[in-house]
């Protein structure tokens, strides 16, 4: 269903796009450091699996409804925007250990990562600008969509898997001191905060 030449024409622009630190890198990094590797890996998946959403979408027309109403696009940014400070404020409120600290489901950290990407409109933005020029009109569009995403999502799990594998070992060694505990859950929170504040700069000047 693609082109062998447009597909190896694909690639080194997928492969430049997974290894470009993003906002989905940094939840996964935070992700690693708040919860482990289990956790970063499963949210890196959850974040792939909404890339393909995204995909999916942007393949049956979803730009042309972003086109026809706008303010859709801005309802996404200000939902993203505050399921983000309430992952902040989750943060900074739950001790990284001891025995507060509550066990972090991978299950929540899939579903953390798919709602953070599903809620990011840049996503898809990007995909309807990057992907077109690959497609072939001469064949199934949607197909054609599907497969460059599948590339896309691929290499962004095992990118942002790595990232947030790596961020677990230091978290281990990080948290056993208490005040570096503190520290490292408020620079987490920090992440999540300012990925909010840009969302919400970005809606609110768009």
């Amino acid at each position: 269903m693609i082109d062998s030449v447009l597909f190896l024409a694909f690639l080194p622009a997928a492969l430049a796009l997974n290894l470009t630190p993003g906002a989905d890198m940094m939840f996964c990094f935070a992700q690693g450091v708040r919860s482990g590797p289990r956790a970063a890996v499963a949210a890196s998946a959850g974040i792939s699996l909404g890339l393909m959403v995204h995909v999916f979408l942007a393949g049956i027309g979803l730009g042309a409804l972003l086109a026809a109403f706008p303010w859709v696009f801005g309802v996404i940014r200000w939902i993203g925007a505050g399921y983000l400070i309430w992952l902040a404020w989750k943060t900074w409120a739950t001790p990284l250990t001891g025995a507060q600290a509550p066990p972090r489901a991978s299950s929540r950290a899939f579903r953390d990562g798919l709602v953070v990407n599903l809620s990011n409109p840049k996503v898809i933005l990007f995909i309807l600008a990057l992907v077109p020029q690959f497609i072939d009109p001469a064949r199934p569009v949607l197909p054609q969509f599907l497969g460059y995403g599948a590339v896309l999502a691929l290499g962004g799990f095992w990118v942002n898997a790595a990232v947030g594998a790596f961020s677990a070992r230091i978290g281990r060694v990080l948290v056993q001191s208490p005040r570096v505990e503190r520290g490292l859950r408020r620079a987490t929170s920090g992440v999540f905060a300012a990925l909010a504040a840009r969302i919400g700069w970005e809606a609110a000047h768009a």
